[in-house]
This record gives C-alpha cells, structure tokens and sequence, in this order.
C-alpha cells in the first residue's frame, strides 16, 4: 500500500493537495486526518464520497511502503499517522510543502519545495508540466485551497504561479462560486456572535514597531470554529499580527490563536516556546490548566523578548538630506533646484529648524507674477508633514495615502532634519518585502 497525507488539523490547502496529487500518484491511497480545520470541514463533507479518504486506524496492520505528504515537513504535525504505521516502519518518504521556513524532522525524507503562496499551486504545476487534465469537481476542490492559503491573492508569498494555477483550474471546469461559498468563514450564528466579541475585546499593542493586535476572552467551554473568528477578525484589522487568547471556564485551559502578515512576527517560534505549533503565518497553543489574565500578561512580555525590531523611517530615509535656507530668493531656489537635479527640497530657517518646503511647483507660481527675487520663505508650503525616526511602515503609509505629498522629513526632537523618505524609497521597500 503507498498513502498520501498531509498535516493534522487539514486545511482547504492541504486537502486540495492531495486531491491534485492523485493524479500524480494513480493508485496511492489518500488519508485524512481525524481533525479537519472548521473551513475546511463543509467542503470535506460535501465532497467525502467523492474524495475516497480513508481513517488513519485503518493503517494498522497495513505493509506501506510509500509515504508522501503534503503541506508540512514536521514530524509533530504527523504523529497521528506514523504512530499507526508503528515504530519500527522505514519505508519510502516524499514531502511537498511551501513552508520554506520550517525544519525538516522526518528522517531520511526527500524533500520537494517551493516558496508560492499554496502547497495546492504547487502539485497543480507538476500536473500542468505532465499535460494532465482533472475533472471540475477536483478542480473546485483544488481552487479552494489556493484560494484560502493565498488570502484571495492578497497574502505577501503570493507568487505568479499561484495566479497561473488558479487560471488553469478554471479551464478544467472549476466552480469559483462554490469555492467563493466554502470560504466564508463565519458560517455558524454563534461565530458571528464571537467574532463581534473579539473586535469588542481587541486591543492594538506597539511592540517594538510592530501593531500586534491581542483579544482576551473567557468562554463557558471550548466550541469549534475559533480559528476562523480570529482569522475573520484579522482580515479587517490592519495590522502586522493578531493573537486571540481564549480561556474556558469548563476545563481551565486557553487557547492561543495567532496569525501574522510579516516576516518578522514568526507564529512557529512564538508559540512553539508555549507548546504549540503550525507555521510561519499560522500557528496555535492550547495551554492545559491554564487558566486567567494572567496569561494574556505573561504573553505580551513574551512578545517583547521574542519579537524583531520593526523596520522604521531611520531604516528607509535618506541620511544626506539637501536643504536651503529661508532667506533664499526665489531665483536661487530655482537654479539650486536645477544644479541637483530636485523637484523640491525641505527649507530651513537661520537655526536649522524645518520651516517648509519650496518645489517646483512653487517656484512656478513665483515666476507668473514676476516675483522671482522674493524670498523663499513668502512662497515655500510652510505646511510640512513630517515623522520621527521610530515612526513605523504603517505612520509612514499614512502620511503618503492621506496628504498626497511626496517627501516627508524626517525630524529630530528640535525639529532638525534627520533624513527624508520619498515615495520612491517606500515604493523600494515594498519591491524587498515581496523578495523576502
């Protein structure tokens, strides 16, 4: 017998895996875990008869020879399969999985990888480079894990292959209304019902740079689905990473949700030090015995030791900032202008103090009312919106989004030019995220 599987607690990503890899693996059996993630489970139930997944018990007994999975490379995420297959089992593993920033602890495994945003792309271009064709429904299947993995397309890994195999699915038949209906997330009254008790009870923490958004709630007892209220949550949140910590009342334990949209908020080691587990973006702990305020407390200060610094404006500016002084005239405004090559520069007065800024723009107005030996201080925008130099990548946003400007000084406590940022030093910033 040769199996293929994917990490407990499945996801549509990890389902939708196995389902393209059938084709790539004909006769390979598919194994389910006895946990399926709450999005994930109408799709399974709808699909079951279909889908032909067998229990991991009914491995017990079974000669395997050929193990391959799909979307983790963590034995921890496994164990529920391999206690089956029993201690002494060597046989053949293959692992296809898109998180790049995992450990690989299965021994002797061969290892295949990418960096795109859904493990699903991932088989979909092994089928595409074979000429395979698949049926709507798998297709469906397929087009709702890429969907859910990539955020629609909006999650930082996303690459163009994940574009390219969402188009094919398309073409093999895939209904994106029935996908579009297996991702709404909140599709129980009561997660409704908690997902406005979340955003009642959340809480946007600086730390270190980074908007960490923390809930804390106490439920009766635990009830499914909660990941999904979180998730809900942190797609309306703008914010770098949400942590939703829920203690219940019925068994004294909590449970810590954490999602994160940046590469410096690692969900594996920050709830890895807690007994949890998931990946990079993803992760979860369930404390047993645990129980009280206390928690959220002693998680926050987890948060300040474990947590990078953010990248801030002193990061980005530019250091040697050109300047003029107030007393200027308009005529040497220009010709400075033109001599470094500026559409505008900050304006100083007497004591190195930001006082404006003169452009192009200004000087043109100058010039049409003959005014050119006027002083720049008559003419310069006094109006300067400008930052400090711990100011955080979203500040930043803020100030280019809502003033439409295309400087912003950097300034000191005595309001003495540091550096300054462009849009296009922001604009290169987000070109490196998208290579990290």
């Amino acid at each position: 017998m040769n199996i293929l599987l994917g990490h407990t607690n499945m996801d549509l990503d990890c389902i939708g895996s196995i389902v393209m890899a059938r084709y790539l693996f004909p006769g390979y059996v598919p194994v389910k875990s006895r946990l399926i993630h709450p999005v994930a489970k109408n799709l399974y139930n709808l699909y079951q008869n279909h889908l032909g997944f067998i229990n991991p018990m009914d491995l017990e007994g079974e000669d395997v020879e050929h193990v391959v999975i799909f979307d983790t490379r963590s034995h921890k995420r496994l164990r529920e399969y391999f206690d089956r297959l029993g201690e002494d089992w060597n046989g053949k593993v293959d692992i296809y999985d898109h998180h790049v920033n995992d450990s690989l602890d299965i021994p002797g495994a061969t290892l295949h990888e990418c960096t795109y945003g859904s493990n699903t792309t991932f088989i979909c271009e092994k089928l595409i480079e074979k000429g395979i064709e698949i049926v709507p429904d798998d297709a469906t299947i397929a087009l709702c894990g890429i969907f859910a993995d990539t955020g629609n397309f909006t999650h930082q890994n996303v690459n163009e292959k994940d574009f390219a195999a969402a188009s094919w699915l398309m073409k093999m038949g895939a209904n994106k209304n029935i996908a579009m209906k297996f991702l709404s997330k909140l599709s129980e009254e009561y997660q409704v019902t908690l997902f406005h008790q979340v955003l009642n009870n959340l809480e946007i923490r600086n730390i270190h740079g980074h908007s960490i958004a923390i809930a804390y709630m106490e439920l009766e007892e635990q009830v499914n689905g909660l990941a999904a209220v979180i998730e809900k949550a942190f797609e309306i949140e703008h914010c770098g990473a949400i942590f939703g910590i829920i203690g219940f009342c019925d068994s004294g334990n909590t449970l810590i949700i954490g999602r994160s949209r940046k590469e410096k908020i690692d969900m594996l080691p920050i709830l890895g030090d807690w007994g949890g587990g998931g990946h990079s973006r993803a992760g979860s702990a369930l404390l047993k015995k645990k129980f009280g305020t206390q928690i959220k407390d002693d998680f926050l200060k987890h948060l300040q030791s474990e947590l990078l610094p953010a990248i801030k404006a002193e990061n980005l500016m530019t250091s040697n900032v050109l300047t003029i002084n107030e007393n200027l005239t308009i005529l040497e405004a220009s010709i400075y202008l033109e001599e470094i090559g500026h559409t505008g520069v900050p304006v100083e007065n007497d004591e190195g103090v930001l006082s404006g800024m003169i452009t192009l723009r200004d000087i043109s107005k100058a010039r049409k009312v003959k005014q050119m030996h006027s002083r720049i201080k008559g003419y310069m925008t006094k109006k300067v919106f400008y930052t400090e130099k711990d100011a955080s990548i979203r500040e930043i946003e803020k100030i280019f989004n809502k003033h439409h400007v295309g400087h912003i000084p950097v300034l000191n406590e005595d309001k003495k030019i540091l550096g300054i940022l462009t849009r296009r030093d922001y604009l290169d910033f987000l070109e490196r995220q998208k290579q990290i």
